[in-house]
């Protein structure tokens, strides 16, 4: 399933954020595969949810997955917010 990275709407990020962001993520963490082919970073989330689960759960706990990810990186540089990202299925 796949999810796109993107700079969160009014939030102040600086022109930057998503290089400096993919610059601590990586290719991949986790169950999550990442790439950046243009103005968005795009996250490969490559476990499998229990097939009971509706579609939109999974979605749901997949972004959940990436977000934490993202989450963690962020707090541990001083020189980005989680703050300035969203995390969204990709279309």
């Amino acid at each position: 399933m796949k999810f796109k990275i993107t700079i969160h709407a009014r939030s102040g990020a600086p022109p930057d954020a998503l290089d400096l962001l993919w610059a601590r993520l990586g290719s991949d963490r986790d169950d999550v595969r990442f790439a950046k082919p243009g103005v968005a970073i795009i996250a490969t989330w490559m476990s499998e949810a229990p097939v009971t689960m509706e579609r939109d759960e999974r979605k749901d706990v997949g972004r959940r997955a990436v977000w934490d990810i993202v989450s963690d990186v962020c707090e541990g540089a001083p020189d980005i917010r989680s703050s300035w990202f969203a995390v969204s299925p990709q279309s």
